[in-house]
């Protein structure tokens, strides 16, 4: 079995902490987001995946280090392929044609989600689908009386169903699926510009492929600020562990009311950290109250009153603004 990334993208709603890092590299609790993906992937499958392929833009060898952590972590190799233009998800997905073989999952890396299924991979291919009460905004799939799906439809006007794809598939024939993207491509079938995975999904239905679909318990989105701290508030309540908060940070007339995570060499001072807020590693906070935020690494924050933020790493705060969303090495004073 092999996993598919594809997280080529420059992430602009999560402007500005993706100026200086990928989303799926942002940080939540101590884990990446994509890193949480593929541990959560990982758990639905019925054995270790064997490689697991990223495709990224221009994003430097220490980003593409961090990436063959994580699949190595998983017990898989990893493999770079390149997307040097954003030309839509099926193009995104070619650029890995040489991995594209045997059973494949491809997942986006800009949603995380919690299940408790085990992929039946005998199937010809499965979706992985959340119910929403609002589907005009999302990709849905249209199942018949024995569940499977009959019809891919882009954001439906009308209601005809409420299973939302959230962007994870699993293909038995990964070489099939290639010629078909392949074929999509060379013919120019695309829209704006952008070759689309719907598109191809349409066709292999047409051919006759047999999708069903797995349903998840929870779909945590992490599109945009907001969405991504009410994301980080769920994590921390599933996680709700003891060991979210390092024995190696220093707290100091301070309160932490859990869930929260702490990270190693943390230093937190007469303060009031919690409920959901991490605290990544090196960040001083003193003179503060702190809730529902995620606060990265190396970072700076004195005499603050903080809700539903996210503050970067290298970042100086000092005030008392409630909520804030601060890139990498901005100072506020």
């Amino acid at each position: 079995m092999k996993i598919i990334i594809p997280m080529a993208g420059i992430g602009k709603r999560m402007r500005p902490h993706t100026l200086s890092v990928p989303k799926p590299l942002i940080s939540l609790a101590g884990k990446s987001i994509v890193q949480r993906l593929v541990e959560s992937i990982s758990l639905s499958l019925p054995a270790r995946p064997e490689e697991i392929a990223f495709i990224v833009g221009d994003f430097g060898e220490a980003v593409e280090k961090q990436l063959l952590d994580i699949a190595q972590q998983a017990g898989a190799t990893g493999r770079i392929y390149y997307q040097e233009e954003a030309l839509g998800t099926a193009h995104a997905i070619h650029c890995a044609a040489p991995s594209l073989e045997g059973p494949v999952v491809v997942a986006f890396a800009d949603t995380l989600f919690k299940a408790d299924f085990l992929l039946r991979d005998e199937e010809d291919a499965v979706i992985w689908t959340s119910h929403v009460e609002d589907p005009s905004a999302f990709g849905v799939v249209v199942t018949g009386p024995e569940g499977r799906i009959s019809a891919f439809v882009e954001k439906p006007r009308e209601f005809i169903s409420d299973q939302a794809i959230i962007g994870i598939y699993y293909f038995r024939d990964g070489a099939a699926l290639e010629r078909r993207l392949k074929s999509l491509i060379e013919r120019g079938m695309h829209r704006n510009g952008e070759f689309q995975l719907t598109d191809t999904l349409q066709e292999m239905l047409e051919e006759g492929v047999s999708f069903s679909t797995a349903a998840v318990d929870e779909w945590l989105d992490c599109g945009n600020k907001d969405a991504t701290v009410q994301t980080h508030q769920r994590l921390l309540e599933h996680e709700k562990s003891p060991d979210l908060i390092s024995p190696l940070a220093r707290i100091g007339q301070s309160l932490v009311i859990p869930p929260c995570y702490i990270a190693p060499g943390a230093e937190i001072s007469d303060s009031v950290i919690g409920p959901y807020v991490s605290i990544g590693e090196n960040t001083r906070v003193e003179h503060s109250i702190i809730t529902n935020s995620v606060i990265q690494s190396d970072t700076r924050i004195s005499d603050a009153n903080l809700d539903n933020s996210m503050i970067g790493s290298q970042v100086v705060f000092e005030g008392s603004v409630n909520e804030v969303s601060l890139g990498d090495y901005s100072i506020i004073n």
